[in-house]
Parts: C-alpha cells; structure tokens; sequence
C-alpha cells in the first residue's frame, strides 16, 4: 500500500485479534469445558470460534492483497473493514435472545470483566470507524496526488 497505510494497520489488527479473541476467551471451563453447558451449546460455540477466525483471515486477505486500482483499493478496504467488524457485531444482538447474559453465575458474574461484550463492541466498532476513514483517505490523498504511478502498483 502507497502512502501511509495505520488505518489498514489498525484495522488489521482488530482483524487478528477477531481471529484469536475466540479462543482465548472461550478454550476453558466457562465455555467449550463447561460442565453445565449441552454438546449442542458446545457445538455452536466451537461454530462461532470458527467464524470468528474465518472472519480475521478473510479481513487480511482483502486488506492486503494486491490491487491494481483505486476503486479496488477502496473496495477491499471496505470489504475488509466490513469482515473484521463482523463477528462484533454479531454480538450486539446475542443478548436479545432467550435466557442471554453477559457472564455465567456460576464463575462469579461479571467479577473478573471489566467491561461486558457490548461494551466492547462499541468500543472496536469506534476504532474500525476511525481507522477506516483515515485510510480510505489516505487512499484518496495518494490517487489524488500521482494516479498514474498508482496504477503501477
């Protein structure tokens, strides 16, 4: 990427740490171990750990491939943005379902988080945004100032 490229860097970050968060906050006894929970919980869980890592790796893939144009460049940007928000936003609408809650009462509530999911959410969302506005503008100042040279990338 020509120019100054932090907000592809920002955003790819949020786009591993997507990839990994699942399974650092899910491999252990309040989740996938947890007695309490049925196979079927487990299955779903392992299926949103999954998605949550597929989602990283495509967010990376669009945000650093090769492109040979602006519109492109722009295109991948927003495709990657889009999929590295993703699996956040799938959050917000979780604690609408059945039974939903941010912490398990039997691993002492919300004690050892700060923060619950939605919190979070906003959070990442707030840096996606910001991260993305800046590069997409870096990928405007960039065609703006030599659109020749660009293409030749």
């Amino acid at each position: 990427m020509k120019g100054n490229p932090w907000g592809s860097w920002v955003i790819s970050f949020i786009a591993l740490f997507t990839a990994v968060s699942p399974y650092l906050a899910d491999w252990n006894a309040t989740h996938i171990y947890n007695p309490y929970w049925p196979p079927h919980a487990k299955f779903h869980n392992g299926q949103t750990m999954a998605f949550g890592a597929m989602a990283g790796v495509i967010a990376l893939y669009y945000l650093w491939r090769r492109k040979a144009d602006y519109q492109t460049k722009i295109y991948d940007l927003q495709v990657g943005t889009l999929f590295a928000a993703l699996y956040w936003l799938t959050q917000v609408p979780a604690i609408l379902f059945p039974g939903a809650d941010y912490f398990d009462p039997q691993y002492g509530g919300n004690a050892k988080m700060p923060i619950n999911q939605t919190q979070l959410d906003f959070v990442i969302f707030v840096i996606l945004g910001v991260a993305y506005y800046a590069q997409a503008k870096n990928l405007g100042r960039t065609q703006t100032e030599n659109p020749v040279s660009d293409l030749a990338q």
